[in-house]
């Protein structure tokens, strides 16, 4: 997010440096129509407006014509529009117009009838009333306000024949519609007490209610006899175990018992059971009295038996029984306990019959109850639309009977819905018209709009390299130095600390302290930090003519030699040379004297300081580049870097020659010198292009005559100055009168 901020903050800034650098064109634009605009305000002739007013009311007969549609439709559509613009609409439409024109007479220029399309009638409703504002403008005050009151009377007029005609055409449609409007409201009436009949329904929401409610009690009554048949059936099947019986077994047997022939017979055959066990302790089994008591045993369990058939019947032994064929006599010889839980048992056998015939009966109920629930909704359903259908019958008709009423007292009146409250008087000054308030805004917004247009269209034209960071963007080298604009007029007295013909270009020899002499220091100490290894020997160039790449060569040599080092500037220019004029020297002899071997390198330097010394470009030879490009180069660059510490060379242009590139591989690296606004893209691409083919070391770059205060701001330097000493702002202005190579 940082970076993103970042450039749009630089966007904006080179964005505001365009509209600086090309304001003249801006302002030109801009003034050009601004002046085309009033010239063109000038020429108009003045118009007067005339104004009127119509107070609207609501048309109740309107409403008159909706009939026969659905309650709400076409009322609700016609809410959400604004009365008072469809009567504006109708105030200008073709038959006003044609009215007002063919009563005033109105003419063209030309002597014709106007046509109503061009008659300009302004309508507007006045916000937060029911008020309608008639203007039109004109070139004659007293037609302007004629033709306002005659707008306002044929509208009024014609508001009064519509009205008239939309009343009976209301009234006749209304009569149509009655018979069949009550014809219909039977027809619904009819049909919703044929249904309530056919369905036996009183109130369906009542009905509906009941039904649950009932259905909800049976539900408890259905529980509850399902508990205490649960609990009937727990008591029975605890007495069944504790009788050791079936329970229809137990019962019948119970029965048995009590007969009083079984009870006669059990009680004899008991009696001889006693005393058969009695004789058994007295005799052997072959005795004849125990014989004859088993012989009365068994005669009297026949006569048991016997008696027992008589009373159930052989069917009725075998379903008490089932497969057993007799009734074991200990099963009839029942206690009072056991009597009495057979009784219990019966009694409990009886109600658990009871209540599952009770479950049933409720079962049933509440089956017929969810049947009729299940078909509530339908009848719910059907009733309800029969019921909106006699409420839409029922409404339409008394709608109809309504509005028939009303017609009835609106066919006796003969008003408007429009009343004209103020009318238009004879204006006495001119006003300002739309056009004219447009020409006026116009020409100052397209002024400016077209200005900044021009701006940034002169500026996409020109391929030059307008700010530092668009040349750091191309070449993409590091920015070793950044040298302000500076020039002479503003400059204060400077203060040679060299000789008196050394050029007030050279800035570090003239006006110490400056911010161009703390920056050119600044690039001597990036020197430093830019490799590890020494740089001694630099090539100063520069991708075309003008960027000052001479006197950048002439001020790093000096404020190199006000450190202490032992510096040699060398002319290299041996096409344009410069060095000799900076520093006030005769270039009699120079480099390409050395070169040939015509003269000795201590003949031909020259000694500027203590710790600068000038090589001259010497004679102009025909074929610098094969000076350069030659091994006696490569052994004077040696000479020189034994006796001085820093070999500064200033060479030609890159584009045109090959000379710096060249020079560029036998020194320690090339310094490009660029000059915002000079170099153009094509140019500078062309020097990248060939820098890079060379493959020499290029230590950086160095941006010359920079508006500080446009691309950097105000504190970019921070130094102390004397009183008298060039200021920030005046180092800023740039001067004509120099040529920067």
């Amino acid at each position: 997010m940082e970076t993103r901020g970042y450039q749009e903050e630089v966007e904006i800034q080179k964005y505001w440096l365009v509209l600086k650098h090309r304001w003249p064109i801006v302002v030109g634009v801009f003034l050009a129509l601004v002046g085309l605009s009033s010239f063109v305000i000038f020429l108009q002739k003045p118009e007067y407006q005339a104004s009127g007013m119509l107070l609207f009311r609501s048309d109740r007969t309107s409403s008159l014509t909706k009939v026969g549609e659905k309650i709400g439709d076409l009322e609700s559509l016609m809410r959400e529009g604004n009365p008072l613009e469809t009567q504006a609409v109708i105030l200008k439409s073709y038959p006003i117009l044609k009215e007002v024109i063919d009563t005033l007479e109105l003419k063209d220029k030309k002597g014709n009838i106007l046509e109503p399309e061009l008659l300009k009638i302004k309508v507007e409703p006045i916000v937060g009333t029911d008020i309608l504002k008639v203007s039109y403008a004109s070139e004659n005050p007293e037609l302007a306000a004629s033709v306002v009151n005659q707008v306002m009377k044929s509208y009024v007029e014609n508001n009064i024949q519509f009205n008239r005609t939309q009343v009976f055409a209301a009234g006749k449609f209304i009569k149509k519609q009655l018979p069949h409007t009550r014809v219909e409201l039977n027809r619904a009436a009819e049909a919703l007490r044929q249904f309530k009949t056919q369905n036996k329904i009183i109130e369906l929401p009542e009905e509906a209610s009941a039904a649950i409610q009932n259905v909800a009690q049976i539900d408890g009554e259905i529980n509850e006899a399902r508990a205490a048949l649960a609990d009937v059936s727990a008591q029975e099947e605890k007495m069944r175990s504790q009788l050791n019986l079936a329970g229809k077994q137990a019962v019948e047997i119970t029965s048995i018992s009590q007969i009083p022939g079984v009870q006669e017979v059990l009680g004899e055959l008991q009696k001889v059971q006693t005393k058969l066990a009695n004789e058994k302790a007295r005799y052997t089994i072959e005795h004849p009295a125990i014989a004859e008591l088993k012989n009365k045993e068994v005669t009297l369990n026949a006569l048991l038996q016997q008696r027992i058939e008589q009373v159930l019947g052989t069917q009725g032994v075998e379903q008490v029984l089932g497969k057993q064929q007799n009734v074991p006599p200990g099963k009839l010889q029942i206690g009072k306990i056991k009597e009495e839980l057979t009784s219990k048992y019966a009694f409990v056998q009886a109600r658990h019959q009871g209540l599952e015939s009770k479950i049933q009966a409720l079962s049933n109920i509440r089956a017929t109850y969810q049947q009729r629930l299940s078909t509530l909704p339908n009848l719910e359903k059907k009733q309800g639309d029969l019921e909106q259908r006699l409420t839409i019958a029922q409404k339409n008709y008394e709608n109809l009977v309504s509005r028939q009423q009303e017609i009835e007292v609106a066919e006796k009146q003969t008003v408007g819905n429009a009343k004209e409250i103020q009318p238009a008087q004879v204006p006495k000054k001119p006003f300002l018209s739309k056009m004219t308030l447009l020409l006026a805004g116009g020409g100052i917004f397209v002024g400016l709009l077209l200005g900044v247009a021009a701006a940034f269209g002169v500026d996409l034209v020109d391929r030059t390299l307008k700010t530092v960071k668009e040349a750091e963007t191309l070449f993409g080298y590091t920015l070793l130095g950044l040298i302000p604009k500076f020039g002479s007029k503003n400059t204060s007295a400077p203060v040679k600390l060299m000789s008196e013909k050394v050029s007030d270009r050279v800035i570090v020899a003239t006006s110490p302290r400056s911010i161009v002499h703390e920056a050119y220091q600044m690039l001597q100490a990036n020197l430093k930090f830019i490799s590890h290894r020494e740089v001694r020997t630099i090539v100063v160039t520069s991708s075309v003519p003008g960027e000052g790449k001479s006197e950048v060569s002439a001020n790093l040599a000096a404020v190199l030699a006000q450190a202490g080092r032992r510096v040699l500037l060398v002319d290299a220019d041996m096409r344009k040379p410069s060095q000799h004029h900076l520093w006030g020297l005769i270039n009699s002899v120079g480099l390409s004297n050395v070169i040939v071997d015509q003269d000795e390198f201590s003949q031909t330097v020259q000694t500027v300081t203590k710790h600068l010394s000038v090589l001259t470009a010497g004679v102009l030879p025909p074929n610098p580049l094969a000076l350069i490009d030659s091994d006696r180069m490569a052994s004077v660059i040696k000479t020189f870097s034994d006796n001085y510490d820093y070999i500064v060379f200033d060479t030609p242009p890159l584009v045109g020659a090959a000379d710096a590139a060249v020079l560029g591989r036998m020194a320690d690296g090339i310094l490009l010198v660029v000059r915002p606004s000079v170099v153009d893209s094509v140019s500078a691409t062309a020097a990248k292009s060939l820098l890079k083919r060379s493959e020499a070391r290029i230590l950086g770059m160095i941006a010359n005559a920079v508006n500080v205060k446009q691309e950097l701001g105000r504190h970019y330097f921070y130094y102390s100055k004397p009183r008298g000493e060039q200021s920030v702002a005046e180092t800023e202005i740039e001067t004509e009168q120099w040529t920067y190579k």
